[in-house]
């Protein structure tokens, strides 16, 4: 991929600066108004990227989905706006707006969104993992 291709500039040039200011409303906004169609329903882009943290702002089309997978790290899934459902192990945890739920690492996990939503993902991984 050539960077005419990119959307925008690579992560690692992206997130240089030691301080990152992100209005996360605007941020979905322009990610959902990006060219490309979205792959499984949803956008995403890495605000941070600092040691061990990582923040990734997702924007989900209704039924927008991320198959079930593992991250090494602790997780918290925070919905800004709209409403999903996270699978775990069987059990459906609907989150709205304002509500987060917090994995432990390694826990299988699937989500998808009832209606257009936005979410913060975190992840904090053990620094010794890095």
């Amino acid at each position: 991929m050539t960077l005419d291709d990119r959307l925008r500039p690579p992560a690692r040039e992206r997130l240089a600066s030691p301080v990152q200011h992100v209005h996360l409303g605007e941020t979905a906004s322009m990610l959902r108004a990006e060219p490309h169609a979205p792959v499984s329903g949803h956008r995403q882009v890495a605000l941070v990227r600092h040691g061990p943290l990582s923040l990734i702002l997702f924007a989900f089309e209704a039924d927008g989905y991320i198959k079930e997978h593992r991250t090494e790290g602790e997780v918290t899934i925070q919905v800004l706006r709209g409403r999903i459902a996270v699978t775990v192990d069987g059990d459906e945890f609907v989150l709205g707006g304002g509500e987060l739920l917090s994995l432990a690492p390694g826990q299988p996990h699937a989500v998808r969104a009832h209606e257009e939503s936005d979410m913060l993902l975190s992840i904090c991984r053990d620094p010794g993992e890095l």
